[in-house]
Parts: C-alpha cells; sequence; structure tokens
C-alpha cells in the first residue's frame, strides 16, 4: 500500500485541526508575505481561522525555543498542536552571523519536530541577499510560506497514516 497526501481531495483535511505559525520577524515586509502565503494554504485545506495561532519571534534564532515550548503544550492528554509551522529570513552579511543562526534555527526547528513528533516545518528562508529573499517570499521562486506549510500539512497526513496502518 502506498500513503501519499492527494491535495485535490483533502480540501477539508484540516477541518479539526489546530496549528501554530512562528514568524521570525527580524524582516517584517518579508515574514508578512510568507505569513500571508500560510494562511492560504491552510484555508485551502479547511482550517478554521480560529485554530490558528501566530507567534512573532524576534528573529530565527529564537524560533526553536518558541516551537519547542509550543510542542509541549497539552489539551487534557493531547497535543495542542497538530503542527507547528516556522517563517522568516536570514540573509548572509558581511560576517558568519548568518551561518550560526542558520545553523541553531535548523537544528532546533528539526529537534522540536523529533522530540515532539509534532510535524514542524522549517520556512525560514537562508538566502545570500534581498533579492534572492524577494524571490522565495512570493516572487520569481515561489512563496516557502506555501511550501513549508504544504510540508506541515503533508507530514500531518503521513504520520495519522503512520499511526492507522494495518495489514
Amino acid at each position: 500500500m502506498e500513503f501519499k497526501f492527494d491535495r485535490d481531495a483533502n480540501q477539508d483535511f484540516l477541518a479539526n485541526a489546530k496549528v501554530a505559525i512562528i514568524v521570525g520577524y527580524f524582516y517584517q515586509d518579508i515574514g508578512d508575505k510568507l505569513l500571508a502565503a500560510a494562511h492560504e494554504t491552510l484555508a485551502k485545506y479547511g482550517i478554521n481561522e480560529n485554530n490558528v495561532n501566530v507567534f512573532y519571534a524576534p528573529g530565527a534564532f529564537e524560533i526553536p525555543l518558541l516551537a519547542k515550548r509550543l510542542a509541549g503544550q497539552k489539551s487534557g492528554n493531547e497535543n495542542l498542536y497538530d503542527g507547528i509551522v516556522t517563517l522568516g529570513a536570514v540573509i548572509k552579511g558581511e560576517t558568519p552571523h548568518d551561518v550560526y543562526v542558520c545553523n541553531e534555527c535548523s537544528k532546533g526547528i528539526a529537534e522540536v519536530s523529533y522530540n515532539y513528533e509534532i510535524p514542524t516545518t522549517f520556512g525560514v528562508l537562508t538566502t545570500l541577499d534581498m533579492d534572492q529573499t524577494i524571490g522565495r517570499a512570493g516572487g520569481y521562486k515561489g512563496n516557502k510560506g506555501e511550501e513549508a506549510t504544504m510540508a506541515m500539512i503533508e507530514m500531518l497526513y503521513l504520520m495519522k497514516q503512520a499511526d492507522s496502518q494495518a495489514f
């Protein structure tokens, strides 16, 4: 048997889901574009907009700590959030500062996903300049906010399938 999310047949997949979006807000205009695409993607799959909470972190480095806190929250015996989408941007500068921020951000987000088994996706742009950043926030390279949100949705689907498979 194969397990793959059907993007055309799951318009109500998120009807009961609760999702957190964390936006690293150092580049506010970029964060806004990524967030808009994330909201559009969630709506496409039937999320109740009241079941989406958006948190604004000062920058990308702070995102993993907030993701960890949110992933650990419970409602009764259940996780409060079914999925977490992280968004933001880190642009290379004159020093290697961006390397340290990107490494810790990506590692921390991955650890949240692994440790809490909640789909937590990486939508933090890691670019060389502002043109590349704009290109990935709704420009010539699409919108990575949409892609990160879609990855979260697909992983949520696959996790549910993995939990319910039988032979």
